[in-house]
């Protein structure tokens, strides 16, 4: 999982806010593969259902990190 730097107070908002948004992805990610869920993105300009089988990969690659 994504940790912040020791001087993240130090970096402009733009990076910190992109940070956070990032960890908070990976978050719901790690949540619904553990749970069973599933949960739906926007992808080219579509909403499509992610599988727990694939958020279970996309999990195993956060926590490998």
């Amino acid at each position: 999982m994504t940790k912040p730097p020791a001087n993240v107070l130090e970096l402009p908002f733009h990076e910190r806010a992109a940070m956070a948004m990032k960890a908070a992805v990976e978050k719901v990610i790690l949540k619904n593969a553990a749970s069973g869920g599933t949960i739906f993105v926007m992808r080219g300009g579509k909403i499509v259902e992610i599988s727990n089988a694939e958020l279970r990969e996309m999990a195993a690659r956060i926590l490998a990190e």
